[in-house]
């Protein structure tokens, strides 16, 4: 026998112990392997994400950026300088959207109301808080994409970005849908809205001053004490001052926001009705 031989059949036992990357054997467990790989799970991980949102909003976006873009507050992106990518865009288109819709339905619903009757509807149901709680309602909460700046900032944040989110899924399903899509998603969560009892709507800066001058008191002063947080999310302390009276101070993300609410907590402290803080 050749001396060569025992090398050529340990040689060849090794060959089928280890097969080639090229054994059609091979290939399926290959195939397995990446099927269940960590960016596989991730891509499954995040359709099921989009599709959770989707039920929740009722509507299946075309373009899954759109929807993505919705949720991205500008303090999750990378660049201050692409703040296109952010919803703030979608905002804008939302929120003249949001109003066409609402003054359409508005229209239909109180065929009585005049222009008065029917601006005063309409500011109340498109206004931020009432965005915000259809946001709420609607579970999208979690969902939105906060960047360390925002993160930082907690539930005050997050409360002030809900409006705008649910304005930029508005705009997002307008240009993904179109008005007819945009419009069910308002019809689905402003109907029920808009038919309760109208709460108060009077501006409570008009009753502190009505109240003031009916007292022989001048007309309250409004002083900016304090002024903190981002540029692109500030938090404004206002002072309300009228002789004889404590200062009532309140906080907002505008001086207009915060004036109303300064105005709001000395109509309360003082048993002044007919003011509202909302708006």
């Amino acid at each position: 026998m050749n001396d060569d031989t025992p090398d050529i059949q340990t040689a060849e036992l090794a060959g089928l112990a280890s097969p080639t990357p090229d054994d059609p054997k091979v290939a399926p467990a290959r195939k397995k392997r990446a099927r269940s790989s960590p960016t596989s799970g991730s891509k499954v991980a995040n359709k099921a994400a989009n599709a959770a949102i989707e039920a929740r909003i009722g509507h299946s976006f075309a373009d899954f950026g759109l929807l993505a873009t919705a949720f991205t507050h500008v303090s999750a992106l990378k660049s201050a300088r692409k703040r296109g990518d952010s919803y703030q865009r979608l905002e804008f288109l939302g929120d003249h959207v949001l109003g066409l819709i609402v003054s359409d339905m508005l229209y239909r619903a109180f065929p009585n109301a005049d222009e008065g009757e029917l601006s005063k509807r309409l500011a109340d149901l498109v206004r931020k808080e009432s965005c915000a709680d259809v946001a709420k309602s609607l579970g999208l909460l979690d969902d939105i994409k906060l960047g360390a700046v925002g993160a930082g900032a907690g539930a005050r944040l997050r409360k002030s970005v809900l409006g705008d989110v649910c304005e930029a899924v508005i705009g997002a399903i307008f240009l993904d849908g179109g008005y007819t899509a945009a419009a069910g998603f308002v019809e689905r969560n402003w109907t029920e809205r808009m038919h309760k009892p109208r709460r108060p709507l009077r501006d409570p800066k008009t009753v502190l001053q009505e109240w003031a001058q009916g007292k022989g008191l001048p007309t309250p002063v409004y002083r900016e004490v304090e002024r903190t947080g981002p540029h692109h999310d500030p938090q404004f302390r206002v002072a309300v001052d009228l002789p004889g009276l404590e200062p009532a101070e309140g906080v907002g993300g505008s001086k207009r926001a915060a004036e109303k609410f300064a105005a709001s907590v000395m109509i309360a402290r003082e048993g002044v009705s007919g003011g509202s803080n909302d708006g």
